[in-house]
C-alpha cells in the first residue's frame, strides 16, 4: 500500500475477515477518519472498456450509461494530458463498516453539508472512502472526528 492508502497492481496483500459494524451509533463511536495522501480527479471516457486505462492505476473504476468513471491520482492524470474539473482528497472512514448497515453516509454526508463540504462516498468491503474537494480536506476530517464524540 502507498501513502495515498491505495494498493499498487502486483503488491502481496495479506486479507483478513475483521469484523463488520452494523449499528449506527457503533459505527460512528468508532470511525476513525484517516486523510490520505495525494489528490485524486475524476475522469470520464466515453470510448473505453475496462482496464484499457490500467496504465493510470484508477483508485476505483465505474461504467455509467454515459461513459466509464475513473477516480485516478492527479499526478498520474496530469502525466497523461488527461482534463479534470476538480482536484479531491481521499478520507478513510478506518472502522469495518457493513455493506448492510444503515445510516451511516447519511450521517458522514450531514456532517459535512452543515459545513458546506460536499461529499463523495464510495463504500468497498471493508471501507468507507469520502472523496472530498482538496481545499477542504482537513475540515472535513475534522467534522467527521467530532462525529465520534
Amino acid at each position: 500500500m502507498n501513502g495515498a492508502g491505495w494498493i499498487e497492481p502486483g503488491a502481496a496483500v495479506e486479507v483478513s475477515r475483521m469484523s463488520e459494524v452494523l449499528d449506527l451509533q457503533q459505527l460512528l463511536s468508532s470511525l476513525r477518519p484517516n486523510l490520505g495522501d495525494g489528490e485524486f480527479v475524476f475522469c470520464t471516457f466515453t470510448d473505453i472498456k475496462y482496464g484499457e486505462r490500467a496504465d493510470l492505476t484508477p483508485l476505483g473504476v465505474f461504467q455509467e450509461p454515459e461513459g466509464m468513471t475513473l477516480i485516478v491520482p492527479r499526478h498520474r492524470a496530469d502525466r497523461a494530458g488527461i482534463e479534470y474539473d476538480s482536484c479531491y482528497r481521499q478520507i478513510t472512514l478506518t472502522v469495518h463498516s457493513g455493506l448492510n448497515a444503515v445510516g451511516l453516509t447519511a450521517a458522514v454526508s450531514e456532517a459535512l453539508a452543515r459545513r458546506g463540504i460536499s461529499a463523495n462516498v464510495i463504500a468497498a468491503f471493508y471501507h468507507d472512502h469520502i472523496f472530498v474537494p482538496a481545499e477542504d480536506a482537513e475540515a472535513a476530517l475534522a467534522a467527521l472526528q467530532a462525529l465520534q464524540h
